[in-house]
């Protein structure tokens, strides 16, 4: 098997997902083509159960384990998307699931969490500690351990994204010029990138990171996996990876055309203006994408663009905060 995953990985898991997973929408507002001069065909992932595209990953990994390991249940440790994809996908397959979350994750995620039948364990904001203490915790118990981007199975998960972004742009008679899809570790981008260029090999596929957390865009110029110095600071809680995954950046320094830095005013603007022209509750993570086109860090005139919005778990008081944004300069 290859340490990586391949598009048939990808094919496969998207074999195991039918029927569970929602085949999310490829939108757009002829409205704000107009207002960035381009074309945008925006990926819903917001409207994935859960509300994030991390529902496919983990039920891609939890749905493939052996009748002892199901029976052991699992541990996850994450910000609040990846801990509510695992706590649904367990549930669904009768598996037993404690997932160790920062204390300040946004108090949605860890109701929701909790509201999907997990366990939840609450900690201070530090993926080393997270990781950690979920890891002995496996140990502990004789449980299995569902990382948040770095494995095998997720990144297959994740890769699926990029196989519906291929049927539905075909079905439209479009070629896309360009991808721009949100990045913390790389799980989502790295699984969507294998898949599209499977079917583009020269399509650009761009990771988009929050301001002070572009610990891929600088991994990718020096060639090493470099780390963020802060863990808190980003109004984007789901893309706070303190480094990219050793699986993802292998992928990804082989595959992405870059990264791009979006400051938070952006991505607030970019939520306002998924509401305002596309009828989406996107959360700040899941909105950064777009919010590179409205800041101009990557220019779409006259190109044909997919924009991956890769959630919509959101707290009230900081959705209504980024309404107050005017979503075009």
């Amino acid at each position: 098997m290859s340490l990586t995953p391949t598009v048939h990985d990808i094919r496969s898991a998207a074999s195991r997902l039918t029927g569970h997973i929602v085949r999310t929408p490829l939108v757009e507002s002829v409205a704000l083509n107009e207002v960035l001069g381009g074309r945008i065909l925006f990926k819903a992932e917001s409207l994935q159960k859960t509300g994030s595209f991390k529902f496919r990953g983990a039920l891609n990994r939890i749905c493939q384990l052996s009748e002892a390991e199901r029976l052991a249940g699992v541990v996850a440790f994450s910000s609040g998307n990846h801990a509510q994809g695992v706590a649904l996908a367990a549930s669904l397959t009768q598996v037993s699931s404690t997932i160790v979350m920062p204390e300040d994750a946004p108090q949605s995620k860890i109701s929701a969490t909790r509201n999907y039948g997990a366990d939840v364990i609450l900690i201070e904001r530090d993926d080393d500690l997270r990781e950690k203490f979920a890891a002995d915790l496996t140990e502990e118990r004789g449980s299995i351990l569902v990382r948040p981007f770095d494995e095998f199975d997720i990144i297959a998960g994740q890769g699926t994204v990029g196989l519906e972004i291929i049927e539905q742009t075909g079905s439209m008679g479009v070629v896309p010029d360009a991808v721009l899809c949100p990045c913390g570790g790389g799980g989502l981008v790295s699984g969507a990138s294998i898949a599209l260029q499977d079917q583009w090999p020269k399509l650009l596929v761009f990771a988009v990171e929050p301001e002070g957390f572009d610990d891929t865009r600088r991994s990718l110029e020096t060639g090493n996996r470099e780390r963020n110095s802060e863990v808190t600071g980003s109004i984007c809680d789901a893309l706070l990876a303190p480094t990219p995954g050793s699986l993802t950046f292998a992928i990804n320094k082989d595959r992405l055309a870059g990264s791009i830095t979006v400051k938070d005013t952006a991505t607030k603007r970019a939520m306002a203006a998924a509401f305002q022209y596309l009828n989406l509750v996107v959360e700040p993570g899941g909105a950064i994408a777009l919010g590179a086109l409205l800041d101009g860090q990557y220019k779409v005139q006259d190109k044909t663009v997919v924009v991956v919005l890769s959630g919509g778990n959101v707290d009230t008081n900081v959705f209504a905060d980024a309404l107050k944004e005017p979503t075009t300069s």
